[in-house]
């Protein structure tokens, strides 16, 4: 028999006392993985029977005494079953045996204890359950989580320990057990696991904790120096230096919000008590091959001390620091797609260079991140031209120009940013700010409904990029045919300037560079941004059919008029003419309120008024 099927009886003598319906979910999982595995299912079936198999247990344990049985729980314990290669026999029943127990519903102590002990061998630690049964202890080298459970399974209380600290009460892990939100809580025991694989022994390891504790410390001081009592979270989020920083408590690491956009800020509004998470980068520690001088205590002495109301530094001094094998990371949830000037930029600044990093065509690879995140289905990223649906509006059909790998339209998908020092992070979370921001409107030009025969009611245009962190957007002319085109320069994450280009002979849209630039800032949307362009062009043709239906309808001018009619065309005339070519144009002051006001309610509504 192999050490699978020895594993299998075992649980299924623990399963006893599973209702009929959990048995049924049991027998019919088994029965799958048994017979895609090539194995016989009435072979495993007859050999697994529940009176035979208890029988059999009975009769082998009932001559030995207590203390042999636990010693071999706990040698069985300190020995988790290492993952079989895929193409290993017991590797579908080992598959099988994992399903079954996701499968069932933890409710009573002894199968969530079963449930922490599966998860927490997966993640490599060890497990320990107290002589009451009524705590699980969860350890490492350098960390143990303790769990106190109740009879029936409830968890009563999860407590954290790192290396030679007392432990601290965990409310966050709490919960996830108690929603029963294992994959969550798996998540936390790697990240803890993760954050002393330093080389070395346990001392080297407790340096790097050490070392994580000042660097937190330091980013913490950095986020109190312009919070005051009413700043909101919105605002912190897009102008604190470091962002929105939510300290580490018991298994979350530290993070940090950095930037949401105006849609994501309308959800939340919208949506009251829900919280809508911007663009987060989580704190940590990571190993290296190579040493690096990292600070073992905070180095911020007064964080108002500095100039410019940036805090002073210590001299990183040998008392100190310390050469560890790590680096301090920002890690995000999902790559960011960076342009190659931003991620020199940011190597500039660390003094350390990005490793892993893949050069490609910045726009495809923000087109590849959007439809990821948008779309629930794996779709063909070769597609350059994408649908957009907006209300009261024709469809519009958006072509993005990819370009090519030349090193001014270049990028690369970024999951961590390795740095030493705390001093450069503020200036790190700008770039990734103008970044995100620049990202926000590439793909607001992006949607999983891709573009399959030509549509003479579609609006058309190109998205084109250009140098550094501009790009254009062409199209034709609502009234005339010939080509218009908006050029939009982002030039930080709060900074945007905007370009009309027209040509000459055609008749003005009735939109400001001023009103267009605002319109962006405030929805981050290039389609809203031009449905409101055409809305106002609409306006402006729609005034002028009016007018030339009023200048038919008018009575003949009488003949004693003729003359003063003359002179009045003679006055239109060199100057005359040109004032009136003036005053055809939009004025900027009025146009641009209304016009705003309208952009206001069309792309985020009455409750995003500008202050």
């Amino acid at each position: 028999m192999s050490s699978c099927q020895n594993l299998l009886f075992s649980r299924l003598n623990n399963l006893s006392s599973l209702s009929l319906s959990s048995w049924e979910r049991c027998f019919s999982l088994l029965t799958i993985f048994v017979a895609s595995s090539g194995l016989s299912v009435t072979g495993v079936v007859t050999a697994i029977s529940t009176n035979a198999l208890m029988e059999q247990l009975r009769l082998k344990y009932q001559q030995r005494p207590w203390t042999e049985t636990l010693k071999l729980v706990y040698f069985c314990m300190d020995n988790p079953l290492r993952r079989p290669v895929s193409n290993a026999p017991d590797g579908p029943l080992l598959s099988c045996m994992e399903k079954i127990e996701k499968t069932l519903n933890a409710k009573s102590m002894f199968s969530v204890m079963d449930t922490l002990e599966l998860l927490s061998r997966q993640k490599g630690l060890t497990v320990h359950v107290s002589p009451s049964g009524t705590a699980c202890y969860i350890t490492s080298m350098m960390f143990y989580v303790e769990i106190q459970l109740e009879k029936d399974g409830d968890v009563m209380d999860v407590k954290l320990a790192h290396f030679e600290e007392a432990p601290v009460v965990c409310d966050d892990l709490v919960q996830l057990l108690r929603m029963k939100n294992y994959d969550a809580f798996g998540k936390i025991l790697e990240d803890l696991s993760n954050m002393y694989q330093i080389p070395g022994n346990s001392k080297m390891k407790a340096k790097g904790y050490l070392a994580l504790q000042a660097l937190e410390k330091d980013l913490y001081s950095m986020s109190l120096l312009d919070r005051t009592q009413d700043l909101n979270r919105v605002t912190e989020v897009l102008n604190g230096k470091v962002g929105h920083l939510v300290p580490r408590t018991g298994g979350t690491p530290m993070n940090i919000e950095f930037y949401i956009s105006p849609y994501q800020v309308l959800e939340a509004e919208l949506n009251q008590g829900s919280q809508v998470c911007g663009t987060k980068t989580v704190v940590t520690i990571e190993s290296t091959d190579a040493l690096h001088k990292l600070p073992l205590s905070p180095l911020i002495v007064d964080p108002r001390a500095g100039e410019d109301s940036n805090p002073a530094f210590l001299q990183l001094t040998d008392e100190l620091s310390m050469d560890l094998p790590a680096l301090f990371v920002l890690k995000f949830h999902k790559p960011v797609p960076m342009s190659l000037s931003s991620i020199e930029e940011i190597q500039r600044l660390t003094g350390i260079q990005i490793s892993g990093l893949k050069l490609a065509p910045l726009y495809e690879l923000i087109v590849q991140s959007t439809l990821k995140e948008k779309c629930s289905e794996d779709l063909s990223t070769n597609k350059s031209c994408f649908l957009v649906s907006l209300p009261d509006c024709p469809k519009h059909c958006y072509f993005i120009n990819k370009g090519s790998e030349k090193s001014d339209l270049a990028g690369a998908l970024v999951s961590k940013i390795p740095f030493s020092h705390p001093k450069c992070v503020p200036d790190v979370i700008e770039i990734l700010r103008h970044q995100v921001a620049y990202n926000t409107l590439i793909s607001s030009c992006v949607s999983e409904k891709h573009i399959n025969e030509d549509d003479s009611e579609l609006l058309y245009f190109e998205v084109v990029p250009d140098k550094n962190s501009s790009f254009s957007v062409f199209f034709l002319h609502p009234v005339k045919e010939n080509l218009a085109c908006v050029v939009i320069d982002v030039i930080t994450s709060r900074e945007v300037q905007c370009h009309l280009h027209l040509n000459p002979q055609d008749p003005t849209l009735n939109s400001s560079d001023d009103f267009i630039a605002r319109a962006v800032k405030r929805c981050m949307s290039v389609p809203v941004v031009m449905r409101a362009v055409f809305r106002n062009a609409a306006k402006v043709k729609a005034d002028s059919e009016t007018q030339d239906m009023d200048m038919e309808q008018q009575p003949e001018p009488q003949l004693e008029q003729t003359t003063d009619s003359n002179s009045l065309k003679e006055s239109l005339s060199g100057a005359g003419q040109q004032d009136w070519v003036v005053t055809d144009k939009p004025n900027n002051t009025d146009s641009t309120k209304e016009n705003l006001s309208t952009a206001k309610l069309e792309a985020l509504g009455d409750n995003r008024e500008e202050k």
